[in-house]
């Protein structure tokens, strides 16, 4: 995030924007910024990327449901526009951390060898594959479920725009092994940029309702059947990337999509799309 801070400061900041005289490292003048680069490029990222996938790849089918709500994407949006901007005040202590050189981030990937990048690139990513799930499996919890995580279950048959649809604290707490990791896990800072796209984009994926995956990765990948399960059902398939944590605490459910009951499935037997369609 510091590059991004230091051009926006180069072409932007400072010679539109801050008065002649403020230091670029001044600490309220980085939060300030910060404030304003993490929750348009959140906005950006958002509304882009959910609106690529809904016109694209959605199938809209699925709004047929009848457990879709009325009016659903436009509450989707409300819910997830609502939060970014509280979700991004709630971070900026971490982005502070990152600009001002308090994390294990390094400039480039020669400034490490090949092995040192690639292991600690497979370990940022076991790091938040595990420490999602738990933190998502708490706020499953009583004492948090209907406090922070129920405003995003009241999607049970999601669109892509529920991807970002939920209570800014809860999303905030899905974010922060990704911003603890970075504490103690060396990596090169673009490999860290593209990592928070990247989880943004495959928030969205599983969100989409696309089923097809090869076969032999059914059972490894938390895709979009996983998830849609976890929708529906509540208490299964908490996991980000794979289905190993569900497996080691017991919350593994096999999709309804991959066994014949899934939303696609209730809509042929309600006679709303055709019998032949393929998921």
């Amino acid at each position: 995030m510091d590059d991004v801070l230091f051009y926006s400061d180069k072409y932007f900041f400072t010679p539109y924007v801050y008065p002649r005289g403020w230091p670029e490292d001044d600490l309220a003048r980085q939060a300030h910024s910060l404030f304003w680069l993490v929750m348009l490029g959140g906005y950006f990222m958002y509304l882009f990327f959910a609106a690529i996938n809904y016109f694209f790849i959605f199938d809209k089918n699925l709004l047929k449901h009848p457990k879709i709500l009325e009016n659903q994407i436009q509450k989707e949006l409300w819910s997830a526009c609502s939060a970014i901007p509280f979700m991004t005040v709630i971070s900026l202590p971490f982005f502070l951390l990152e600009v001002r050189g308090y994390t294990q981030l390094y400039e480039s990937w020669s400034d490490r060898s090949n092995w040192y990048n690639i292991r600690n690139l497979a370990l940022f990513l076991a790091w938040n594959d595990c420490f999602v799930y738990w933190v998502h499996r708490a706020l499953h919890h009583p004492l948090f479920y209907k406090r922070l995580h129920k405003e995003h279950h009241k999607w049970l048959v999601p669109t892509p725009f529920a991807s970002h649809a939920f209570n800014p604290v809860d999303g905030f707490l899905q974010s922060l092994p990704y911003h603890l990791a970075i504490l103690v896990i060396p990596l090169p800072k673009w490999i860290y940029m593209c990592s928070f796209i990247l989880v943004n984009f495959w928030t969205i994926s599983i969100h989409d309702g696309l089923y097809q995956v090869p076969s032999y990765l059914k059972q490894i990948v938390n895709g979009a059947a996983h998830h849609t399960d976890h929708h529906l059902f509540f208490n299964y398939n908490h996991g980000l990337y794979f289905t190993f944590w569900d497996r080691v605490g017991g919350t593994y459910r096999n999709p309804s999509p991959f066994e014949g009951n899934g939303p696609y499935d209730h809509l042929r037997k309600l006679g709303l799309i055709d019998a032949k369609k393929i998921d």
